[in-house]
């Protein structure tokens, strides 16, 4: 099952959580249906955030239970293009996108966290593309995402090897963005949930359009756009009204 809610805590946020806790949340042929639908619906929001349900697993890959039945080569590539189109999905999702790993995430399910623009880690997770492990490969666009995220060489030598990384080590090389202690990671003032409301409050979405790849012409429509905004003016004022009026230093006379 997919569920997608708008988080009580933060305005604007969708989270959509697979809840597969028999399988630890792989994802099966119908699950790669209900994404879909679930990111049709989360249109709108001002950040995504895509966890797995409980502490155990994000997403442990494929269903083998369910996708073992395909023995073709056509079946093979229909589910691996079924799947990464949804990858794609999410990798262009109007607004930023992030991964909160409440648990491991294996094979496919280390390709699903790199599809987001943002990895949020518990501190005891792993992740790893194990494909290999089972003689195939990376095929839902994981292998290329991790490339230009850890370069090609340590892409080959972690999709090549099946080699687990802890929290710590992943983030050490950028595959994961924000390592939180496991006490604090659903809490609403720290974690995902405190990455995700700091996006969905600031125009992240125009910058990830920018970044994404747009005409230094269209980059600088973009800023156009948000100079005129009202939302603009008022911070502005709040920090020029700072400005003109400090606060006394802590201690100082009166």
């Amino acid at each position: 099952m997919v569920e997608l809610e708008f988080d009580e805590f933060a305005t604007g946020v969708a989270v959509l959580t697979i809840d597969r806790p028999h399988a630890r949340n792989a994802i099966a042929l119908e699950t790669m249906g209900q994404l879909e639908r679930a990111l049709q619906a989360a249109a709108g929001a001002r950040a995504l955030v895509i966890k797995g349900a409980g502490d155990r697993a994000f997403v442990s890959g494929g269903d083998l239970k369910e996708l073992s039945a395909l023995r073709t080569e056509q079946d093979a590539a229909a589910m691996a293009k079924r799947m990464r189109d949804v990858c794609d999905q999410i990798a262009g999702f109007p607004a930023p996108v992030i991964a909160a790993l409440n648990g491991h995430a294996f094979g496919g399910g280390a390709e699903v966290a790199v599809a987001a623009d943002i990895r949020v880690a518990a501190d005891d997770i792993r992740i790893a593309f194990n494909q290999v492990q089972l003689e195939i490969m990376p095929a839902w666009g994981g292998a290329e995402r991790l490339a230009a995220l850890v370069g090609k060489s340590r892409a080959l030598l972690l999709a090549g090897s099946g080699i687990a990384l802890d929290a710590t080590d992943a983030e050490r090389i950028g595959l994961v963005d924000v390592v939180v202690p496991r006490a604090s990671f659903d809490t609403a003032d720290k974690g995902w949930r405190s990455v995700a409301n700091s996006l969905a409050r600031r125009p992240a979405a125009e910058i990830k359009r920018v970044i994404s790849g747009v005409s230094a012409d269209e980059a600088i429509a973009s800023f156009a756009r948000l100079w005129v905004a009202d939302a603009h003016w008022q911070a502005a004022e709040r920090v020029m009204s700072r400005t003109a009026n400090p606060r006394p230093a802590a201690g100082g006379a009166i």
